[in-house]
């Protein structure tokens, strides 16, 4: 069976230059909070110069529950390199994996499993 993993990478920007910041700011429309997507390349989110922190949002398939550290790690890894290629200092790097087949189920989630019965 085939789960799909959600993996949230958090961190904050690091001492950025007044040159990093400014490039960021210019480009933070395509990295919005409002409209923040789970990816397999990663979705980067940031609220700056309110906040110095960002989210990545990445999705993975696993096919066994012991997979989802490697993937977490794996996502973290991706985050780092990202940041990394282009120069962003970063720190207080974690992740958060959530196997989507275990999620419980809000309420219209349930009207949904209902009508399928």
């Amino acid at each position: 069976m085939s789960r799909t993993i959600r993996v949230t990478v958090r961190g904050a920007f690091d001492g950025l230059s007044a040159q990093q910041m400014a490039e960021l700011v210019a480009a933070r429309a395509e990295h919005d909070f409002m409209n923040t997507q789970y990816t397999a390349e990663g979705y980067l989110a940031y609220d700056l110069p309110a906040r110095p922190f960002f989210t990545f949002r990445f999705v993975a398939q696993a096919g066994e529950p012991g997979e989802i550290p490697a993937i977490a790690a794996g996502a973290e890894a991706k985050a780092a390199a990202w940041m990394a290629e282009r120069g962003y200092p970063v720190k207080n790097l974690t992740s958060q994996a959530v196997d989507l087949s275990e999620a419980p189920l809000g309420k219209r989630g349930r009207r949904e499993a209902d009508k399928r019965r």
